[in-house]
């Protein structure tokens, strides 16, 4: 059964400790526990009990009422935008609705005012969504410097050697998506902008899962979409960019929700909103915001500070009991470092086969850089961790 979420409590913060929530309850509002041991939210996330309602109640609605209650969903969309920005520290005006986190990107990847012979740096172990919108550039004479990052070396230093006074932008993921290794948002905004470069974060891995303040960080643009540990649908996710910065880039996929008298279709004036709307360019991804909707404020009645501890301790956990039974943990396990992912392996053992006998026993998680990853969620508990240990027998 789905419960209504709880209800925010004042005082929520970093001093909350994980023993003061009750995370049965957020268990109780992921149907997906009545099946599967799910620790796969670095792939594709089951959606919350409050997401998958407001689906069924959106399209009740637009079955039975067609379009008469508009003006109430994109009610539901503006508060969403507010809860996002406060999410990650951002002003609502700074807040743009994407179909993905490859949107997102290309935003700023097609918009910025590229010369030939600047450059854009990247890891080169990057998630395609973050390499393919750069790479893209090099018909306008745009080199896209891509940093093989190895284990022992600081991929700060080698990301700051890649930049030159021709780097206009440094673009990262917030947690890598093959072993979880999560950067610090704040130095990597510093080493972009001493070099007088902007920093993009992809924070599709991290955003849900971990707090972020991109005001105080200094964070420049930031993407994600919202079906990882948003706990929301594919094609629903969120853009920001730094008010400054709204006027730099050339809007793309301009549309007749991009300007300012949007819902007078007589009057032809390409005059853009002040705002991140007018990168939205068209009718919204209404039934899919929606439902992120709904599981941001599942997410944030918890708090993300006592939901990423919560993480953590899972995920540590997990980690013991995997070197319990002869696992190789690969992920950076270090506190400045470890995030919902752990990579491992069972020396001896082939990956995929031991994925399909995890799924056989009802345990869902990914291969991915050459090993198994693990990415539990908050309502996860130790009984999943067990049935995980128990599958790889």
């Amino acid at each position: 059964m789905v419960t209504s979420s709880p209800s925010p409590r004042s005082g929520d913060g970093p001093a909350d400790q994980t023993a003061s929530k009750d995370w049965d309850s957020f268990r109780r509002q992921m149907p997906v526990v009545g099946r599967w041991a799910y620790l796969d939210h670095a792939a594709v996330a089951p959606l919350s009990g409050p997401a998958w309602e407001a689906i069924k109640n959106w399209s009740e609605d637009a079955t039975i009422n067609g379009a008469f209650d508009y003006r109430r969903w994109m009610g539901e969309l503006e508060n969403l935008r507010i809860l996002m920005a406060i999410m990650i520290g951002a002003q609502p005006e700074e807040i743009g609705f994407v179909g993905n986190t490859t949107a997102g990107i290309n935003i700023v990847a097609e918009g910025f005012p590229w010369q030939p012979g600047d450059n854009v740096v990247i890891r080169a172990d990057e998630f395609p969504t973050n390499q393919y919108p750069w790479l893209n550039q090099a018909y306008r004479g745009v080199e896209t410097r891509r940093v093989v990052c190895r284990p022992g070396t600081s991929e700060l230093d080698l990301i700051a050697a890649a930049c030159d006074s021709k780097t206009r932008i440094i673009s990262v993921s917030w947690v890598t998506y093959t072993d979880g290794w999560r950067h610090d948002v704040a130095k990597l905004a510093e080493l972009a902008h001493d070099r007088g470069a902007l920093l993009f974060l992809d924070a599709i891995q991290g955003l849900g899962a971990f707090p972020l303040d991109v005001a105080a960080s200094g964070v420049d643009f930031l993407a994600a979409d919202g079906h990882k540990w948003l706990l929301g649908p594919e094609g629903a996710g969120v853009f920001y960019i730094r008010r400054e910065h709204l006027d730099r880039l050339r809007p793309i996929g301009v549309g007749w929700n991009s300007v300012v008298h949007e819902h007078d279709f007589n009057h032809i004036a390409l005059v853009l909103k002040d705002t991140a709307v007018r990168y939205e360019g068209g009718s919204p991804n209404t039934i899919g915001l929606t439902a992120l909707a709904a599981s941001c404020r599942l997410l944030s009645s918890y708090g993300l500070p006592a939901i990423s501890q919560r993480i953590v301790e899972l995920t540590e956990l997990a980690c013991q009991q995997l070197r319990s039974i002869g696992a190789v943990v690969r992920s950076d396990r270090s506190p400045e470092h470890r995030s919902g992912i752990v990579l491992f392996d069972l020396p001896g053992r082939d990956p995929q086969a031991l994925r399909a006998q995890c799924r056989q026993r009802g345990v869902i998680l990914s291969c991915r850089g050459g090993g198994l990853r693990i990415s539990p969620h908050a309502y996860n508990n130790e009984d999943d961790i067990e049935r995980l240990i128990a599958a790889l027998w």
